[in-house]
Protein backbone atom coordinates (compact mmCIF):
# COMPACT_ATOMS: atom_id res chain seq x y z
CA UNK A 1 0.00 0.00 0.00
CA UNK A 2 1.82 3.37 -1.12
CA UNK A 3 1.61 6.41 1.52
CA UNK A 4 -0.73 8.76 -0.66
CA UNK A 5 -3.52 5.62 -0.73
CA UNK A 6 -3.96 5.42 3.16
CA UNK A 7 -7.24 7.26 4.75
CA UNK A 8 -6.50 9.44 7.53
CA UNK A 9 -10.09 10.65 7.87
CA UNK A 10 -11.12 7.04 9.00
CA UNK A 11 -8.55 6.80 11.80
CA UNK A 12 -9.21 7.89 14.98
CA UNK A 13 -8.16 10.99 16.79
CA UNK A 14 -6.63 10.86 20.12
CA UNK A 15 -8.96 12.93 23.15
CA UNK A 16 -8.01 14.11 26.24
CA UNK A 17 -11.11 14.63 28.69
CA UNK A 18 -11.92 17.79 29.66
CA UNK A 19 -9.38 19.77 27.51
CA UNK A 20 -9.98 21.50 24.03
CA UNK A 21 -7.16 21.10 21.26
CA UNK A 22 -7.15 22.75 18.21
CA UNK A 23 -5.41 20.55 15.46
CA UNK A 24 -3.14 22.22 13.36
CA UNK A 25 -0.03 20.36 10.65
CA UNK A 26 2.27 19.21 12.68
CA UNK A 27 0.81 21.24 16.09
CA UNK A 28 -1.61 20.27 18.83
CA UNK A 29 -2.79 23.70 20.63
CA UNK A 30 -3.99 23.34 24.15
CA UNK A 31 -6.07 25.91 25.65
CA UNK A 32 -5.94 26.38 29.22
CA UNK A 33 -8.22 28.70 30.85
CA UNK A 34 -7.55 30.38 34.44
CA UNK A 35 -10.19 30.66 36.56
CA UNK A 36 -8.22 32.24 39.73
CA UNK A 37 -8.00 35.19 38.36
CA UNK A 38 -4.41 38.05 38.67
CA UNK A 39 -2.28 38.54 41.95
CA UNK A 40 0.15 41.02 42.49
CA UNK A 41 3.75 39.96 44.30
CA UNK A 42 4.62 41.73 47.18
CA UNK A 43 8.63 41.67 48.06
CA UNK A 44 9.06 42.58 51.83
CA UNK A 45 12.72 44.07 53.17
CA UNK A 46 14.48 42.52 55.90
CA UNK A 47 18.15 42.60 57.71
CA UNK A 48 19.61 39.84 56.42
CA UNK A 49 19.22 38.64 53.33
CA UNK A 50 21.98 40.13 50.76
CA UNK A 51 20.91 42.33 48.37
CA UNK A 52 22.69 39.94 45.69
CA UNK A 53 20.47 37.52 46.34
CA UNK A 54 17.62 39.17 46.10
CA UNK A 55 18.41 40.45 42.52
CA UNK A 56 19.27 37.13 42.00
CA UNK A 57 15.77 35.51 42.87
CA UNK A 58 14.37 38.61 41.30
CA UNK A 59 16.01 38.19 37.93
CA UNK A 60 15.91 34.18 37.58
CA UNK A 61 12.23 33.31 39.25
CA UNK A 62 10.43 36.33 38.46
CA UNK A 63 12.21 37.40 35.15
CA UNK A 64 12.83 40.70 35.68
CA UNK A 65 15.56 42.76 33.70
CA UNK A 66 18.32 43.66 35.92
CA UNK A 67 17.11 47.49 35.96
CA UNK A 68 13.94 46.58 36.99
CA UNK A 69 15.60 43.85 39.72
CA UNK A 70 17.35 46.53 41.26
CA UNK A 71 14.38 49.04 41.17
CA UNK A 72 11.81 46.70 43.12
CA UNK A 73 14.72 45.72 45.38
CA UNK A 74 15.99 49.55 46.16
CA UNK A 75 12.23 50.11 46.60
CA UNK A 76 11.68 47.74 49.25
CA UNK A 77 15.31 48.11 51.17
CA UNK A 78 14.38 51.45 51.55
CA UNK A 79 10.01 51.34 52.34
CA UNK A 80 9.97 48.08 53.66
CA UNK A 81 7.86 46.41 50.25
CA UNK A 82 7.94 46.73 47.14
CA UNK A 83 5.19 45.34 44.42
CA UNK A 84 7.09 42.77 42.04
CA UNK A 85 4.74 41.81 39.35
CA UNK A 86 1.14 40.81 38.73
CA UNK A 87 0.77 37.46 37.26
CA UNK A 88 -2.08 34.69 37.49
CA UNK A 89 -2.61 33.25 41.21
CA UNK A 90 -0.97 30.19 40.07
CA UNK A 91 1.49 31.82 38.59
CA UNK A 92 2.05 33.97 41.44
CA UNK A 93 1.69 30.52 44.35
CA UNK A 94 4.49 28.89 42.13
CA UNK A 95 7.36 31.64 41.98
CA UNK A 96 6.77 32.79 45.61
CA UNK A 97 7.27 28.92 46.45
CA UNK A 98 10.22 28.63 44.81
CA UNK A 99 11.93 31.81 45.77
CA UNK A 100 11.13 31.34 49.25
CA UNK A 101 12.35 27.48 49.48
CA UNK A 102 15.94 28.86 47.48
CA UNK A 103 16.09 31.57 49.86
CA UNK A 104 15.32 29.01 53.32
CA UNK A 105 18.09 26.59 51.32
CA UNK A 106 20.66 29.77 51.37
CA UNK A 107 19.68 30.33 55.12
CA UNK A 108 17.91 33.57 54.33
CA UNK A 109 14.42 34.84 55.50
CA UNK A 110 13.40 36.47 52.33
CA UNK A 111 9.82 36.94 52.18
CA UNK A 112 7.16 37.75 49.62
CA UNK A 113 3.40 37.80 49.90
CA UNK A 114 0.34 37.40 47.42
CA UNK A 115 -2.57 39.93 47.31
CA UNK A 116 -5.44 40.04 44.95
CA UNK A 117 -4.93 41.97 41.81
CA UNK A 118 -6.70 45.53 42.34
CA UNK A 119 -9.12 46.59 40.53
CA UNK A 120 -10.27 50.36 40.30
Amino acid sequence: MEMHDLDVSAMEQPTAPNVETELQPETTWVVVTNDGGQAQVIIHNDDVTPMDFVLVILRQIFLLNAVDAERVMLRAHYTGLAYVQTVSLEEAKYRVGKAHSLARAAGYPLRFTIEPEKTA
